[in-house]
């Protein structure tokens, strides 16, 4: 009997190989009920997919420096909640390919987004953005509007004009200084800061999955590709503008679920999120800047509280 893990392997190595090629996997060996994953290539941008469980779909969109990982201890317990949870990684992280042609820019990282939920032929979704998938998914959100069943909105950033990047970020948006700061970190370093800026309860994740997230980073490129959307950030009032008013205009519900220990993001801009959103009572979970790994199970259940109403 082969192990998930290993067919999960062989079928990503296969979609790598086969381009236009989508595989849907589905397991239905265990007693948890089905786990799904989807492989596929998207406007020439070949990615991968997280997805299990059935019924109204929840999209979650990742930020940076993560990919579809960070919520991989969400999927599940949303699916248990009777959901169609999925992630996937957006060019130039994770697993996703690295395009020297493409634009990291948050417009077209939203662009690439709608291209992927079309491909998933998900219809309508009840969206979920962290960090910069704030931004990126408000984005296609207010485009396409009548494909938004609810938002959640986790640590992120709304106010692009006078948004400025957490200490540990601002090194990437320097030439020559991100490739240094990027390649002379060791990995124990790197462990390190992540506890510190990512982790309220230090035991919620192992060295080695803070590990896996450096090597998600880095992965065939270097993080070339990681550098240029962190200098691709578009912190203009014309950004701000845009999505001030497309975000007051909606015609869809708004939650905040916030890491309220967060050094990177913090309580500064859950305000401007509240501002934005309209939204007056946020829910403040015990975390940090990565509540996905510090509260997943309260994390899935804000979320299914927020979309079952809603179907």
């Amino acid at each position: 009997t082969f192990r998930f893990e290993t067919l999960e392997q062989r079928f990503r190595e296969m979609a790598f190989l086969n381009r236009g090629l989508t595989i849907e996997f589905k397991d239905e060996r265990t007693d948890n009920g089905a786990r799904w994953m989807t492989f596929y290539f998207e406007g020439g941008v070949r990615s991968f997919v997280r997805e299990h469980g059935s019924g109204p779909d929840v999209v979650l969109v990742h930020g940076v420096a993560a990919s579809s990982f960070t919520y991989r201890k969400v999927i599940g317990p949303l699916a248990d909640q009777g959901l169609r949870a999925t992630a996937f990684d957006f060019p130039g992280l994770g697993l996703a390919d690295r395009p020297q042609r493409f634009d990291y820019s948050w417009s077209g990282l939203a662009e690439w987004l709608g291209q992927a939920i079309d491909a998933l032929e998900i219809d309508r979704c009840h969206l979920v953005v962290h960090d910069i998938g704030g931004p990126i998914g408000c984005e296609w959100a207010i485009r396409n509007p009548d494909r938004v069943l609810s938002l959640t909105a986790l640590n992120t950033m709304l106010n692009p004009a006078t948004f400025r990047r957490p200490w540990t970020m601002q090194p990437f948006a320097v030439r020559g200084l991100g490739e240094l700061w990027l390649h002379a970190t060791p990995r124990p370093l790197f462990a390190a800061l992540f506890r510190a800026q990512g982790l309220a309860d230090r035991r919620a994740m192992s060295t080695a999955e803070i590990y896996a997230y450096d090597a998600l980073l880095t992965r065939l490129d270097r993080g070339r590709a990681f550098l240029r959307i962190m200098r691709s950030f578009e912190l203009t009032e014309e950004k701000q503008r845009f999505l001030w008013q497309g975000l007051a205009d909606r015609p869809w519900p708004a939650r905040i679920v916030w890491g309220e220990r967060d050094p990177a993001l913090g309580i500064d801009l859950l305000r401007v999120a509240q501002r934005v959103l309209g939204v007056d009572d946020p829910v403040l979970l015990p975390a940090k800047h990565f509540l996905q790994e510090d509260q997943a199970p309260a994390l899935a259940y804000v979320i299914a509280d927020q979309v079952a109403p809603l179907g």
